[in-house]
């Protein structure tokens, strides 16, 4: 199976992600001992720049890592990998980009002292997207039932660490019913987010979303239509728990991540909803595009 090219950039080092570029003892790859943030770019910019570099800051805070590079390095640093990647596949299209920080390498064993000092590893690909049947149809999704979201207190949503675990086992699941994407909850039965998307629902007209103390990441994305796009769509917002059995009284669902932004959820676990051209989640995707638009007009000093 063909795969698209992926480029790197490893400390500085540029190279096809195909290759290798860190050691064995990396704590990032034997611990999951790591950081990252993925920014999208929409007309070339570097989106919503700023909130996730805070991000990246707070859960760097959390994990007591220390960031030996600033903003403006790491800026360039991607400029470099984006151009490396523009010279293998030329083209307008928007790309992802990973930034991921890791403690460093050092002798095997769990003391962060063992640690030299923290490295990253910058990856850049196509954006990607759903095929347009997708997004006509809407994502199907499935609750998962064998395991629950991690609790805070023990290792929190909210960091965006090199630990997905969780995720990925509860995806697993929801994968082998046939859905496209899963819905996790936590210890109390709440809903908390997808496996890479925060989930939002519509009822009586206005968005609902799961709080933060459901056990979730602060999505870029969740935060932004909170925060302001879903009034300029003309949609009330708010946070409010959530559960399965709540399902049936929402009139739309959809997931929101940073490389898709607005996702229409056609059904979870048969429970349908609506969706299509005049929908809450249509009008509010065509909202966030006005959004991301401006802020790219705006911001012609993150062009990458």
């Amino acid at each position: 199976m063909a795969t698209h090219y992926i480029q790197a950039n490893t400390n500085g080092l540029l190279h096809p992600a195909s290759e290798p570029s860190i050691s064995p003892l990396n704590r990032g790859f034997l611990y999951g001992d790591a950081i990252y943030e993925v920014w999208r770019t929409y007309h070339g910019v570097l989106f919503a720049w700023e909130e996730h570099w805070r991000r990246l800051r707070d859960s760097a805070k959390a994990l007591h890592m220390e960031l030996e590079f600033t903003p403006a390095q790491i800026l360039s640093e991607i400029r470099r990998a984006v151009a490396g990647y523009r010279t293998r596949v030329p083209g307008p299209a928007d790309l992802y980009v990973r930034l991921q920080v890791t403690r460093g390498a050092g002798p095997i064993g769990l003391d962060v002292a063992l640690a030299d000092s923290p490295g990253f590893v910058i990856l850049v690909q196509p954006c990607p997207d759903l095929s347009p049947e997708k997004w006509r149809e809407g994502m199907r999704l499935s609750v998962a039932t064998t395991l629950r979201r991690n609790p805070a207190q023990s290792l929190d949503p909210a960091w965006k660490t090199g630990n997905y675990l969780n995720n990925l086992l509860c995806l697993r699941e929801a994968r082998s019913r046939g859905a496209d994407e899963v819905v996790i909850l936590n210890a109390a039965g709440e809903v908390t987010e997808a496996s890479v998307s925060n989930i939002a629902f519509v009822r009586a007209g206005g968005i609902v979303t799961p709080p933060l103390s459901a056990g979730i990441l602060a999505g870029i994305t969740r935060s932004l239509v909170l925060g302001g796009i879903a009034a300029s769509a003309g949609v009330a917002a708010s946070e409010e728990t959530i559960r399965p059995e709540d399902f049936g009284s929402m009139e739309e669902c959809m997931l929101l991540s940073t490389t898709k932004d607005v996702v229409p959820v056609a059904e979870i676990d048969g429970v349908r909803f609506r969706r299509g051209g005049d929908s809450v989640s249509a009008r509010l995707k065509a909202a966030f595009a006005k959004a991301a638009g401006e802020y790219a007009a705006a911001h012609q000093e993150l062009l990458a």
